[in-house]
């Protein structure tokens, strides 16, 4: 339980740090996306009084626009960055030499649709939602790990450390009671051979008082001499 605890929090400290990267970067990512929100508002009202103009002066041009995309002249070119082991979504845009639309508008208004271009080119936002994602789910498992994870091992270890104090002092309480019993036994063991040694010396000396008595006895009668048989 020890080690578990201990890979627990080694677990929490590497999330919390990359909690910490992935935060650091969708901060950065934000402030970039606050500053491209500022800007579109005005780069788009820009940009529909330009498609306003280019109406206006050149008519619809919708169809020659389909006629010509035959061939994209703005590619988006995809990679991959990684933040802390997340793997985010990265756009380049990569505009080819040739402008297929370089003959639109060449009668009228040709200046007004180069414009529009431009103007819609300008609106970029990337990486935002994955990576707020992720934040959320790295930021569930770092308070998973410290608010359940963390605080259940500690409550197991501390049950299991009161459980082995509990026993310790059952066991030390039982040992107590044995050796309790154990010098008990041997004092009692000690007065029964005391009462023994006690009786056997109170019987010598009875024998002898009465063997002594026995010969005086007999030595009074040897020496009188009125005794006749």
């Amino acid at each position: 339980m020890k080690n578990r605890l201990k890979g627990a929090h080694t677990g929490h400290s590497l999330l919390k740090r990359k909690s910490e990267a992935l935060t650091r970067r969708f901060r950065e990512i934000v402030s970039k996306i606050d500053q491209a929100k500022r800007k579109m508002g005005k780069v788009l009202q820009v940009a529909s009084f330009s498609y306003a103009e280019v109406k206006y002066s050149t008519g619809d041009i919708g169809f020659q626009i389909r006629e010509s995309a035959k061939i994209a002249s703005l590619k988006v070119k995809a990679k991959s960055e990684n933040v802390s082991g997340v793997m985010l979504p990265s756009f380049d845009m990569v505009v080819d030499g040739q402008n297929v639309f370089e003959l639109t508008g060449l009668g009228r208004g040709g200046q007004q649709v180069q414009k529009c271009k431009e103007t819609y080119q300008k609106a970029v936002e990337t990486a935002f939602v994955i990576l707020d994602e992720v934040i959320k789910i790295t930021n569930r498992r770092v308070n998973a790990i410290e608010h359940v994870i963390i605080p259940k091992i500690e409550n197991t270890i501390s049950f299991i450390t009161s459980e082995l104090d509990e026993q310790d002092r059952e066991e030390f309480f039982r040992l107590k009671k044995v050796q309790g019993k154990k010098k008990e036994k041997i004092e009692k063991e000690l007065q029964r051979k005391v009462m023994e040694q006690e009786i056997g010396a109170g019987n010598k000396l009875t024998h002898l008082v009465t063997d002594q008595g026995t010969k005086n006895l007999f030595e009074e009668f040897e020496q009188d001499p009125d005794v006749m048989f």
